[in-house]
């Protein structure tokens, strides 16, 4: 299935259930995707946890309009899409040592968002077409 490349905005906060952890979190499934900035260009993916984790996360549609990864049809199932158009995805972001003009998104594994549902899952695309680290500047 191919994931449309638009870009929608979230509500400026919505509660989300991971299927499944992320890598390195598995005790972390609860999360809050908080708009950080009004446009919708930078979200805060936290924990509901207070000691858990919290990621920066982007549209990747937003920075990269061409960004369009093929998901396996098993996915949008878990998640309860009707289809790929409905999906909402998220790249991580990385910010070296916090220099922002070194930042980086991850396009290997999105996480894939149902907003109806309150649901997501970061997918590791096997295809291997998309950088783990792609430099969010050009």
């Amino acid at each position: 299935m191919t994931l449309s490349p638009a870009a929608t905005r979230p509500a400026s906060v919505l509660a989300l259930g991971l299927t499944e952890p992320l890598p390195g979190f598995p005790h972390h499934r609860d999360y809050a995707l908080v708009a950080a900035d009004p446009e919708g260009r930078l979200s805060w993916l936290q924990s509901l946890d207070p000691e858990g984790p919290r990621f920066l996360v982007v549209p990747p549609a937003v920075f990269f309009p061409d960004y369009s990864p093929v998901l396996p049809g098993t996915v949008c199932a878990e998640l309860g899409l009707p289809g790929p158009g409905d999906a909402l995805l998220y790249a991580l972001l990385t910010v070296p040592r916090g220099d922002v003009g070194a930042a980086t998104v991850n396009l290997r594994a999105p996480v894939v968002v149902n907003p109806l549902a309150g649901l997501g899952r970061q997918v590791v695309l096997a295809d291997g077409a998309h950088p783990i680290r792609r430099p969010l500047r050009r």
